[in-house]
């Protein structure tokens, strides 16, 4: 256990200690007007570029511009298979098995194809329960398939308060215990997008089966974050984005799983596309439909190679590194900012991410007391990227890919100025 110190060699002592501080050179790091580097604490909501990434994209500008359609069979990475590439380290990331994950589509679009499949309502089970500040698209996309379904959406939803519950799982059992057989799904942030929260993610799946419930995650701010263990824990879908810690670019493609209980079962009912049409069968046009087994066989469309190019950029590096390299040193860099920031005994701040390091990734989200967005500007000002929350919160993400200690200590001294 390391006895942590406020003071900037002691920061430039675990930066030494560091042995992935040489990965933060494979990133393009943002400069201000005097081309001095941003302190980049917002990977959360977009991850840095790899430098690899254009060479990626190029190889297959390359090969389209070479080839045109015959890019699908004889590029250097045929393009018919390309999601394919993607699809074990992914599965790694996530801890999941290839056969439970794609990369398609984008993030909302993903979970409305999972509520498709997953979300089958009755006269009196069609509730849905979500966490307390949810992310705004989650609740957009479940109230729309409330009403979808012919049911009021404030009826549908059940909220479940998770900040200052002394015991929140229990709190989840009794809503339940509360709605009798009435909740449908359970549909929760692996990390809750605004408190950087790490839930207990078997332990929300064991409750929601246990009362005949569908559990499903939205893991946009947990993959690349946090070990997720989706096979273990057993949930029945999960979906995320690729663009956060994933550095895959704005807007890029979602990732999908679907636990292996589900695999071979056609009797799902889904959105079909050709892409999910067994590839032997893919082309022979009047033909039936065959459902390719496991997460594959809900693709729908053509695959966006281009996207796929960045996102495999960047799944090379997390091959590389691990997961349990990146979490250990993610531990290290949260533990040692929520360190300087009690350090500076200051009642304008309030830490709202969890103190146990099991039940946050690498996000730290401060209160500021009576601030606004200036106060905001004024630390981007001071030469830090984090991301502002109405009606006063900051989150910062300290990404162990790129982030240094000495930018974490950095960052507290331009924080002291302000408040």
């Amino acid at each position: 256990m390391i006895k942590l110190e406020n003071s900037l060699n002691f920061a430039k002592q675990l930066d030494k200690l560091d042995s992935l501080s040489e990965y933060r050179n494979l990133f393009h790091i943002p400069k201000d007007s005097h081309n001095n580097d941003f302190i980049y604490f917002c990977g959360n909501s977009l991850g840095l570029q790899p430098k690899s990434t254009k060479s990626f994209i190029d190889k297959e500008m390359k090969d389209w511009a070479n080839l045109g359609v015959k890019g699908w069979s004889n590029a250097k990475n045929p393009w018919l298979e390309y999601h394919s590439y993607l699809t074990n380290e992914m599965a790694n990331i996530v801890g999941a098995k290839p056969l439970e994950v794609v990369v398609m589509n984008t993030l909302t679009v993903n979970l409305h194809l999972m509520m498709v499949s997953f979300y089958k309502p009755t006269d009196t089970k069609f509730k849905i329960i979500l966490e307390a500040d949810s992310f705004p698209s989650d609740i957009y996309a479940v109230e729309s398939q409330l009403i979808h379904h012919g049911y009021n959406a404030n009826d549908g939803i059940i909220l479940w308060e998770t900040k200052n519950v002394e015991n929140k799982y229990q709190e989840l059992e009794n809503i339940f215990l509360e709605n009798k057989n009435e909740i449908a799904l359970v549909l929760i942030g692996g990390v809750n997008y605004y408190t950087g929260e790490y839930f207990n993610l078997k332990k929300i799946t064991e409750i929601g089966h246990k009362y005949k419930s569908i559990v499903g995650f939205d893991c946009a701010h947990a993959a690349g974050n946090v070990q997720l263990n989706l096979n273990k824990v057993g949930a029945d879908f999960a979906i995320w984005c690729s663009y956060k810690y994933l550095n895959s670019g704005p807007g890029s493609l979602s990732g999908c799983f679907i636990h292996e209980r589900h695999a071979y079962n056609n009797n799902l009912n889904r959105f079909r596309g050709w892409w999910g049409n067994d590839l032997n069968n893919r082309f022979n046009m009047r033909e039936p439909f065959q459902t390719i087994p496991g997460a594959d066989g809900w693709q729908i469309s053509t695959p966006t190679i281009l996207s796929m190019a960045a996102i495999k950029a960047s799944l090379e590096i997390f091959k590389e590194v691990g997961m349990k390299k990146l979490c250990e040193k993610s531990t290290l860099l949260t533990n040692y900012l929520e360190f300087l920031l009690l350090d500076l005994n200051s009642s304008k701040i309030n830490i709202i991410t969890p103190t146990e390091s099991l039940s946050r990734g690498c996000q730290i989200s401060i209160e500021i007391t009576n601030a606004d967005k200036k106060f905001h500007k004024s630390l981007t000002d001071l030469g830090v990227i984090t991301d502002w929350r109405d009606p006063n919160v900051i989150r910062c993400a300290p990404t162990p890919l790129y982030n240094s200690f000495v930018e974490v200590y950095l960052f507290v001294e331009k924080l002291k100025l302000l408040i």
